[in-house]
């Protein structure tokens, strides 16, 4: 090849600006810090729940004689219908827990597997983990195994997704 048909054109040079060699991307810098909210967003818009320790949960249920338990079920359902479109929601879930309770152990858990099947991963609770809590309730420790199940299950779906 002669000197005028070079196969690789000069590198660009310091004192030359970007847009005279369009072979090299301009150079934005590193992404700035963030602190994340408590709804995290995807990159299609679906707000992320919040993670809620097991534990924790379970001991503020006994602290307040039940009444974070409607808190709990306000606050997640509300969070999957936000991030799925799909659901009950927090609402419905808290109208439902007052006056027919015994249906929420059901109808979390298989919201709960929805997510999950939605994603296109294997159920890992569904409506019939609900039987945990009852008959469940019969041998003592089945709300708790049913909530450690539900809960544990649902913060594992929202780390997956990024959530901290």
């Amino acid at each position: 090849m002669t000197e005028n048909n070079q196969a690789n054109p000069p590198a660009q040079t310091p004192d030359q600006p970007a847009s005279q060699n369009p072979q090299q991307p301009p150079h934005y810098g590193a992404a700035p810090a963030y602190d994340p909210a408590p709804y995290q967003q995807l990159q299609h818009g679906a707000p992320l729940g919040k993670i809620r320790g097991t534990g924790t949960c379970i001991l503020l249920m006994f602290v307040t004689f039940g009444i974070y338990g409607l808190v709990w079920y306000y606050s997640t359902h509300d969070e999957m219908k936000r991030h799925s479109g799909q659901g009950i929601g927090g609402g419905i879930a808290l109208l439902l827990a007052l006056f027919v309770g015994i249906v929420m152990p059901y109808l979390t858990s298989s919201e709960v597997g929805g997510l999950y099947e939605r994603a296109g991963r294997e159920r890992r609770v569904s409506g019939a983990t609900g039987l945990w809590y009852f008959p469940g309730m019969l041998i003592i420790v089945g709300p708790i195994v049913w909530f450690v199940k539900t809960n544990g299950a649902l913060n594992d779906y929202w780390r997956s997704l990024g959530a901290s």
